[in-house]
């Protein structure tokens, strides 16, 4: 989770706006797949697809309802989370999914700044998904200008690595990461996909990016 922020050009709306972008893009996708397509595996150890929604639809929901009991959003609780619903249908998991997207936004937006990974997190989740089902746009998509943002706030609230971002089709380079004051910042140059897969530990396989002045496992701190 992020740190609740003050400056002028934090935009608390962001993390609710990427959660409906990313609603009305997935949604359709989920509603459409058969029973067989929540059975495969993703690329979060142990989840399939379903474990990964079932996580998507209690973490926003606890937003939504303020449920923030000690530990929450640990491996222990998320584990609890996909376990209390194991007895759903997928319909019901992505009903709640649904909800939780729609209703979160106002929810993150008062937190100001403390349950932006929150939105974060599901939209990464929502590219999990995709991958695993073979489908374009994975960590990309309409939501992505929001996302990159997101990141960069993530970034310098875990004091990751700084690096310069030069992004393909971006006119202006995204800077992540807190500064140390003695050391120039690493080198990215790539696709937007790539640099969240970077950020987030997803799989790189089959990228392709210019990396210098930091190592890959280095970046991957994003929801440690």
């Amino acid at each position: 989770m992020t740190t609740t922020r003050t400056d002028e050009t934090y935009d608390a709306e962001r993390p609710g706006r990427l959660l409906l972008t990313e609603r009305d893009a997935l949604i359709p996708l989920l509603r459409d797949a058969d029973d067989a397509a929540y059975s495969i595996r993703t690329c979060c150890p142990g989840w399939t697809v379903r474990h990964v929604l079932a996580h998507c639809g209690s973490a926003l929901m606890r937003v939504v309802e303020s449920r923030f009991e000690k530990g929450v959003y640990s491996p222990e609780s998320n584990d609890r989370d996909i376990a209390e619903r194991a007895d759903w249908s997928n319909s019901r998991v992505v009903d709640e999914l649904e909800r939780g997207m729609t209703e979160a936004g106002p929810f993150i937006a008062k937190a100001k700044g403390l349950l932006d990974g929150v939105a974060l997190g599901e939209w990464v989740h929502a590219g999990d998904v995709r991958e695993a089902w073979g489908l374009p746009g994975a960590y990309g998509g309409a939501g992505l200008p929001d996302a990159l943002l997101l990141l960069a706030e993530r970034s310098r609230v875990v004091e990751a690595v700084p690096l310069h971002a030069d992004i393909d089709g971006r006119d202006e380079p995204l800077l992540l990461g807190t500064p140390d004051g003695t050391n120039p910042p690493a080198r990215y140059i790539g696709d937007a996909p790539t640099l969240i897969r970077l950020y987030t530990g997803r799989p790189l396989t089959g990228t392709r990016y210019e990396l210098a002045g930091a190592k890959e496992h280095e970046l991957a701190t994003i929801f440690s």
